[in-house]
């Protein structure tokens, strides 16, 4: 039997592993345990405060083994980079991001750990083209497999947009629209409570990134907007900070609107229209010098998504993404063809099985 450890930097990567965790779990040949990060939030807007407790409750009360050792396993599979490699044994690494989007920091952190090896996985061909542009080809083991994490998307009767309308007491008459942007950089301070333009006229779902409530990496007022937004109109759900996974709202939404987050790419995994807002990139830098961005969101999907740039476009790229035109619809095909492979439910199985081979159980 091989001893797996999941290592979840943050909680919120949980959800990009769980689908292969699913997978793994039904093999006898596995014995699969989670170990957790601290995942600090910032109390009075001064302190530190790690979760790291609550977490590991929540995992266990959940019925998952649950550990705070880094060694005596035979592999181990992580949402981002690990934090400190040094802690860890030799063993295989292997590395399903926990988004799909143009950010990247996903192949950043990887190649920098130049002692540590890891097998990454990707969701499809654009992936492996910028990698290797920047020639970072060989500095790890690449499969392109697709992520499990998209499986849900394309498994029948997964998610039940109609139970969740009702759940959310929204009008299923009305068209819903997901705003889901990123904590840094972020078009929250662009766009505020300006949002509300798109009310009463279209239901409205926010989900914030799980950054944008903790105070550590973005200001809480990115959250506060939204709570006092939400005592004004019956039509908007703000979801919960303790609720991570945004697919089943990206599964409900008839179109959406973010910035630089992975969830565009996951819609337009979904054959789906968002909306693209461009916020100035050209001094995002890592502190080495690569870009944060892998492209240039004016390029981002252009042709297909519509781009604004102003809070005062939102109701205009709205309308126009419920009512793509053909020409629209060739350019998102032709974008979703590059950037995803196999959108067929089924990665899960081919990262299992790629891990199986490795692990010398295939």
């Amino acid at each position: 039997m091989r001893k797996i450890l999941f290592d979840l930097k943050k909680e919120y990567y949980f959800n990009s592993l769980f689908p292969l965790y699913i997978e793994m779990a039904k093999d006898p040949n596995y014995d699969l345990w989670i170990r957790v990060g601290a995942d600090q939030h910032r109390f009075l807007g001064v302190f530190l405060v790690s979760n790291r407790e609550k977490i590991e409750k929540s995992l266990s009360e959940k019925g998952f083994k649950v550990t705070n050792t880094t060694t005596g396993f035979d592999a181990i599979i992580v949402g981002d980079a690990l934090k400190d490699p040094t802690t860890y044994e030799d063993i295989p690494i292997f590395h399903l991001d926990h988004g799909v989007g143009i950010k990247t920091l996903r192949i950043r952190n990887i190649v920098r750990q130049k002692d540590r090896r890891y097998h990454v996985f990707l969701e499809g061909q654009y992936w492996y083209d910028y990698i290797k542009s920047l020639g970072y080809h060989e500095k790890a083991d690449f499969h392109i497999t697709g992520l499990p994490k998209l499986d849900p998307f394309f498994q029948p009767d997964y998610f039940n947009n109609q139970a969740l309308l009702e759940k959310l007491k929204l009008d299923p008459s009305k068209k819903t629209i997901l705003f889901a942007p990123s904590y840094k950089p972020s078009c929250i301070s662009k766009i505020g409570s300006k949002i509300e333009s798109l009310l009463p006229t279209y239901n409205l779902i926010v989900k914030l990134h799980p950054y944008s409530w903790k105070g550590k990496y973005a200001p809480h007022s990115q959250h506060k907007i939204y709570q006092q937004l939400t005592k004004k109109y019956k039509e908007l759900f703000l979801v919960p900070k303790e609720e991570f996974d945004i697919y089943p709202y990206l599964f409900l939404a008839d179109t959406m609107i973010s910035d630089t987050s992975s969830v565009i790419n996951e819609f337009l995994a979904l054959n789906k229209f968002g909306i693209i807002f461009e916020l100035n990139h050209k001094k995002l830098n890592h502190s080495d010098g690569m870009p944060v961005l892998s492209l240039d969101p004016v390029e981002w999907l252009k042709g297909a998504f519509p781009h604004i740039n102003q809070p005062d476009q939102l109701l205009e790229a709205v309308k126009k993404a419920l009512n793509p035109t053909d020409k629209m619809k060739k350019e998102l095909k032709s974008y979703r063809d590059y950037f995803f492979t196999d959108l067929d439910g089924q990665a899960s199985k081919r990262v299992k099985a790629k891990i199986d081979t490795i692990m010398e159980l295939a």
